[in-house]
């Protein structure tokens, strides 16, 4: 109720980015004070044996994740752990630092529940990234999520993810290939069958020079035809990937109740009205692979009848970012509860 009648709407007043950054640097501070992340784990945490869930060879203390582009450089998971999160999913990370697009670039709808960002995969850098994950105290899963330069022409895309891929190797748990955001220019041409297929060939190969390889997932855009959806399952089977993270920021504005001026934002749209499509998706990737492959579920979950919804379609495990913000951190623990009760 704290998150819901006060510090939500004082957050909402500011610009949204700078609020993103109060929320991050505040959190930081308090859990330095002895006894406030006990505090926060006792009102936030919640773990039952029933919620472990084992998945592409890692062991999840609960199937609810922070999805990328919340923590892009890696500074606050031991701060985020603190909130009940199974696992966070870092970056997006490029090898190089890059600031992103010009500001303004996150914009709330918030008659839509909704977000729309154009961020331009704004980060540190890898090696920047690697030296938090070194020194970090929490045993969380985490994920790194892994884009290429603005300035690396597609055809030369494969070193910026080899880059980054040799360089975190050590320091996560799980890799996410991110070539479906729509603010970096052509990057989602990457998920043509072709350049796609060969990516990850080169990828995996690379992984397969390491004793104990990492698993590797893609992360779709929800706005894929159904005969690119069969493309991406099989490649996906082909190239023996780990799972899928269905799904990005959407391009689509159907159906918003805001205003034009704000929805005709450019940008990628996540949030409520994301919900129906990332479900179909997640269903469809489901139901044409016969389950053969797991899925991160993410796009629109705001309660825990939508993430429920979600597992339901044939996601193992779920991730947060727009919910989060509108619903606060109380959402996770609900979610959790709700598939115990749910017997998922």
């Amino acid at each position: 109720m704290f998150y819901q009648n006060i510090l939500k709407p004082l957050l909402f007043l500011i610009n949204p980015e700078r609020a993103h950054y109060v929320v991050a640097n505040g959190l930081r501070l308090m859990m330095k004070i002895p006894g406030v992340s006990s505090m926060f784990n006792w009102v936030y945490g919640f773990e039952n044996k029933n919620l472990v869930r084992e998945v592409f060879g890692l062991t999840f203390q609960n199937p609810v994740g922070l999805a990328a582009g919340f923590d892009k450089n890696a500074s606050s998971v031991d701060d985020y752990a603190n909130l009940g999160f199974g696992f966070i999913e870092v970056g997006t990370v490029t090898p190089k630092a890059q600031d992103g697009n010009p500001q303004p670039r996150l914009f709330r709808l918030p008659q839509d529940e909704a977000l729309i960002n154009r961020m331009g995969f704004n980060n540190e850098g890898m090696v920047a990234m690697q030296k938090r994950l070194s020194n970090r105290r929490s045993k969380v899963i985490v994920g790194g999520n892994l884009g290429k330069n603005k300035v690396t022409p597609n055809e030369e895309a494969e070193e910026d993810y080899c880059l980054s891929f040799e360089t975190l190797f050590n320091d996560v748990d799980y890799f996410a290939i991110n070539v479906s955001s729509p603010n970096t220019p052509n990057l989602r041409a990457l998920q043509e069958k072709e350049p796609l297929k060969k990516l990850l060939m080169r990828l995996q190969k690379l992984n397969h020079s390491h004793l104990k390889p990492k698993p590797i997932l893609l992360k779709i855009a929800p706005d894929l035809t159904h005969e690119q959806l069969d493309d991406v399952i099989e490649i996906v089977l082909e190239t023996k990937l780990a799972g899928i993270i269905a799904t990005n920021t959407t391009l689509s504005r159907e159906g918003l109740k805001s205003s034009e001026s704000l929805s005709g934002e450019m940008g990628g749209l996540s949030g409520r009205p994301l919900r129906k499509r990332s479900t179909e998706v997640i269903a469809y990737l489901h139901q044409k692979s016969n389950g053969q492959i797991p899925i991160i579920g993410v796009g629109g979950i705001h309660s825990a009848e939508e993430a429920i919804e979600k597992l339901n379609a044939g996601a193992c495990l779920i991730q947060l970012y727009t919910g989060f913000i509108y619903e606060g951190p109380g959402l996770i623990k609900k979610i959790n509860q709700a598939i115990l009760k749910n017997g998922l």
